[in-house]
């Protein structure tokens, strides 16, 4: 019936498991489902003995002594698949015969062990009524006579000492099993909390399973708001991924019309300074002429002054009257053609703003987003009511289930167990007070021998006298003695009764630790279980045939046991799948085909979109034929790298200025260095901006060559890729937008993708965790059944055990002891002569 719960629990989330493949797969956004509400456990399946652990541990070693072979799987198996007793000569086959010497050979410790203490069993009996009537025939010791030996006190001392080492040890022995027997007693009657803890997280783990269903059922929401809020955003992200495809190709040819439409307005203003600076050029060469001619005359009219005959300075007047030629333009600007007509046919084309036609392109081309908004409106309405269909079926067949009817069974089947457990748990307790009281008696036993022991060690040692004579020893030293005598017969009245419960709770303790409690903790034991047609001939998985009726699934209880206890879903570690197909019930696959089909559909019409036209590109190929091409300008930079004059007007007037010095004062000097100043002021008022405007027209020329270069190839360029960008916009547009609304359905479908994989994985790992059912498992054989119960009855009879071994040399001790300590009726007597010993 939990199975059954489990199924119809987990029914409503098997559209999760439903697969879509889409061609292409994107990375959706990452959808944020929370945690799947899951209370605690309180069950610690974990035991920890505490000081008692330490003698477990000494058990467990000596049963590895006894018995160190490993689990043996193959025999187990071996045996429970073949058949004895069917008939008499079933046991004389040669398999059966070989098995059966696996077991001995398996056994052969505990076998041997038992053996050992069946014979102590039947033997000490035997020898205490032996040793009792041959006492009562005056031997072994019954004669009150004690012979005189000169190392008698070495001997009564070892006697004494190995007594009283072996009583310690009986003692010991006595304590381990009084401990074991206390620390079962305490651990059964605490194992109600135990089983109270089982039995709560049952029922959390019952209540708790709808709750986390419910969860699931409810993130289909968050699936849902995000699909709605992409669906909502279709322009930003649909139309946005169509608009950045074409965008690869319409952005550089809009780019390029753009830079197209900035060179005609660089090229109007470099025709322009090239109209200006020539004309200023050719006025101001024609100025600066005039004003270096008349300084050469005023030059030549200063020289040609007497003073300059004089010897001092003829030479310099010469040096400088040869140096006039060179006072004379260098550039000449007035040969150079005029741009006019260029400049009026590029105003023409300007009279058109193509920068503006450009603009528009980009605009309607920005406007992609808000045309796919516009065409998928009806769309878009009906997915949006398909989402909403999905949920609705969900929540409809959700409350068709019988969920809470099913808990609510499962529950009272639960609560019956429960009150059925705490109404027998006193007969538990009461019959552990008695198995208590039972092996209380035996330590009693076995202390009220070690009690006589000591009192006879503490009488005969505190009363003996050594220059007492045997036959008049005190009377503490003869109680001594007879306290020894009844230890060693209650030890024969014991000792068999003690060795016959140690022998049959070490057969059966050992063995249920070495078959069942070790293999339990390495789990070989479930391999056992899983071996095929071991429980049910007929079944190759018997777990499987029981739960599904399907023996051939491959379930096993090793793999449930672990999966349960690493606290997985039910539905995952007991394979539900397979009784109850969830598949069946709710297929989300349907309802994200029917959104894939319909996004699909999706028709965008971009025609609309007109990124350059006809007047812009006949305006693009008039500024081609605009003749700058044909401007000479070789002409332009023959004359612009020419300097403005033959000499540096600044050096000449500054070597005027050095040679006038040379002469004597006087007229002649003063009169060249007005002439130097003249110079430098027709330098800085002339030639200076004469410089500038041949800078100005060299930017110009040089910027009008480049633009010129292949000015009718770039155009048609700019066209080719403005109408190849357009035919990609009308005609070819439809299958970029169908690769990208592909993309943008796989984004869709990818959320429920997400969803799915989301619910898979919580059904598999946190819905309906299992952890309480392996906690019941490791509460029933590795607590309650080797922790408890086996480890402590391993104990008790090591500790029994011990303590009967030792009573045999205890008794040999005893017996010998107490002839030096009890009142004999007869002793050896010494003549003073003679050294015959004379028996008094």
């Amino acid at each position: 019936m939990a199975v059954e719960l489990c199924l119809l629990l987990l029914l409503f989330c098997g559209s999760t498991i439903s697969e879509v493949q889409p061609i292409y797969k994107p990375p959706p956004g990452t959808l944020d489902f929370g945690f799947v509400p899951a209370k605690t456990y309180d069950t610690g399946a974990y035991h920890e003995p505490g000081p008692i652990g330490i003698l477990f541990k000494v058990v467990h070693a000596f049963l590895y002594l006894v018995q160190p072979n490993p689990f043996p799987q193959d025999l187990i198996r071996k045996l429970a698949q073949q058949k004895f007793g069917n008939s008499q000569g079933d046991y004389q086959k040669p398999e059966n015969v070989v098995l059966t010497l696996q077991a001995i050979y398996y056994e052969i410790g505990f076998i041997v062990s038992a053996a050992l203490g069946l014979l102590f069993i039947l033997l000490l009996p035997l020898v205490g009524l032996c040793f009792c009537m041959c006492r009562c025939c005056d031997n072994c010791g019954g004669e009150m006579h004690q012979r005189q030996k000169k190392n008698a006190d070495c001997q009564r001392s070892c006697f004494a000492t190995f007594l009283f080492v072996a009583s310690l040890i009986i003692s010991v022995g006595v304590l381990c099993a009084y401990a074991a027997n206390q620390h079962l007693t305490s651990q059964v009657r605490g194992a109600k909390k135990l089983v109270n803890s089982n039995f709560k997280d049952l029922k959390v783990f019952l209540n708790d399973t709808p709750a986390q269903i419910d969860y699931l059922v409810s993130q289909y929401n968050t699936t849902k708001d995000k699909a709605l809020s992409d669906l909502n955003n279709v322009g930003p992200l649909l139309g946005s991924r169509v608009q950045e495809q074409l965008g690869k190709e319409v952005r550089p040819a809009l780019d390029a019309a753009l830079t197209m439409a900035g060179a005609i307005r660089e090229t109007k203003e470099a025709l322009e300074n090239v109209s200006v600076s020539v004309e200023v050029l050719q006025e101001g060469t024609e100025r600066l002429h005039a004003n270096l001619t008349d300084v050469k005359m005023h030059l030549s009219n200063t020289l040609n002054d007497s003073a300059c005959a004089a010897a001092q300075a003829a030479s310099t007047c010469n040096i400088i009257r040869n140096s006039l030629n060179q006072l004379n333009i260098n550039a000449n600007f007035s040969g150079l053609p005029g741009v006019s007509s260029q400049l009026a046919k590029v105003n023409d084309v300007l009279k058109i703003d193509l920068s503006s036609l450009v603009q528009k392109g980009y605009a309607a081309f920005n406007d992609t987003p808000d045309l796919v908004v516009n065409q998928t409106k009806n769309i878009l309405s009906d997915i949006k009511n398909v989402l909403e269909s999905i949920g609705s079926n969900i929540s409809n067949f959700t409350k068709a289930l019988p969920v809470q009817k099913i808990i609510a069974d499962l529950t009272v089947y639960l609560t019956q167990s429960e009150a059925y457990v705490q109404d027998y748990f006193p007969v538990v307790e009461q019959y552990d007070f008695y198995r208590w009281l039972g092996c209380l008696i035996l330590c009693c036993m076995v202390v009220l021998i070690v009690i006589f022991y000591y009192l006879g060690l503490l009488c005969g040692t505190c009363g003996y006298d050594k220059h007492a004579s045997p036959t008049t020893r005190g009377c503490i030293s003869n109680t001594g003695g007879n306290f020894l005598m009844a230890g060693v017969g209650f030890s024969f009245l014991f000792s068999w009764v003690l060795m016959i419960v140690v022998v049959l709770t070490f057969v059966t303790g050992g063995n249920i630790e070495k078959l069942v409690c070790e293999p339990f903790e390495d789990k070989t034991l479930f391999k056992v279980l899983d071996t095929p047609y071991l429980l049910n001939q007929h079944w190759k998985n018997y777990l499987s045939g029981i739960l599904f009726k399907n023996p051939n699934i491959n379930l096993t209880f090793e793999k449930v046991y672990s999966d349960c206890k690493e606290n997985k879903g039910i539905y995952t570690s007991l394979h539900l799948e397979h009784l109850f197909n969830i598949n069946e019930f709710l297929n989300i696959s349907m309802y994200t085909e029917d959104v894939a089909l319909r996004i699909e559909h999706i028709q965008i019409n971009l025609s609309k979109i007109i990124l350059l036209d006809e007047i812009g590109k006949e305006n693009l190929l008039n500024f081609s034929s605009s003749g700058i091409e044909g401007i000479n300008f070789g002409a332009y930079l023959t004359e612009i790298n020419k300097s403005v004059t033959k000499v540096d007007l600044l050096s000449f007037a500054n070597d005027l200025e050095a040679r006038a010095d040379q002469l004597p004062k006087g007229a002649l000097e003063n009169a060249l260095k007005g002439h130097a100043n003249n110079i430098r002021m027709i330098h800085s008022q002339q030639v200076v901006p004469l410089e500038q405007a041949m800078s100005t027209l060299n930017q110009s020329i040089r910027l009008l060559k480049r633009t010129s270069s292949e000015l009718m190839v770039k155009v048609k360029n700019v066209i080719s890729a403005v109408n190849a960008a357009q035919l990609l916009i009308n005609n070819n547009a439809s299958q970029v937008i169908v690769q990208e609304t592909k993309k943008y359905m796989d984004t869709i479908v990818g959320y429920f993708e997400q969803y799915i994989e989301w619910v898979k994985e919580s059904i598999a790992m946190e819905v309906a965790a299992c952890k309480p059912i392996a906690n019941v498992i490791d509460t029933a054989v590795d607590i309650f059944l080797c922790s408890y119960v086996t480890d402590s009855v391993n104990t008790f009879w090591f500790g029994l055990g011990g303590s009967s071994i030792f009573l045999i040399p205890a008794i040999i001790f005893a017996v010998k002891l107490s002839k030096y300590y009890r009142r004999m009726d007869t002793e050896d007597v010494y003549d003073d002569v003679e050294t015959i010993p004379l028996e008094k």
